[in-house]
């Protein structure tokens, strides 16, 4: 028998897991819309511009293809962990009845 302390605890524990999980899909979802501007920049800026902003590191730093997988395992990861959430808190109403 779980006792409704400990499944409070662990509740928020999850909630904090959930919590960070989204704040790492949010930062996906910004490199991949700081890629976007990166790509317009690169078609409307003069040649050596671009090759002096790559050189700083400004420009290119962003992998379109692995920030579009992150955000996949991320969503996945959150849907589990909204599940699990959803789990708890129907075992806290129970032992809460």
């Amino acid at each position: 028998m779980v006792r409704t302390v400990d499944l409070a605890i662990y509740a928020d524990t999850v909630a904090g897991e959930h919590a960070a999980l989204a704040a790492r899909l949010e930062q996906a979802h910004a490199r991949l819309r700081e890629a976007a501007i990166e790509r317009d920049a690169r078609a409307h800026l003069a040649a050596d511009a671009v090759r002096e902003l790559e050189s700083l590191g400004i420009l290119g730093g962003i992998d379109e293809r692995t920030a579009r997988s992150e955000i996949h395992r991320l969503s996945r990861a959150l849907d589990a962990v909204e599940q699990l959430q959803s789990w708890i808190e129907s075992r806290l109403e129970l032992s809460a009845a």
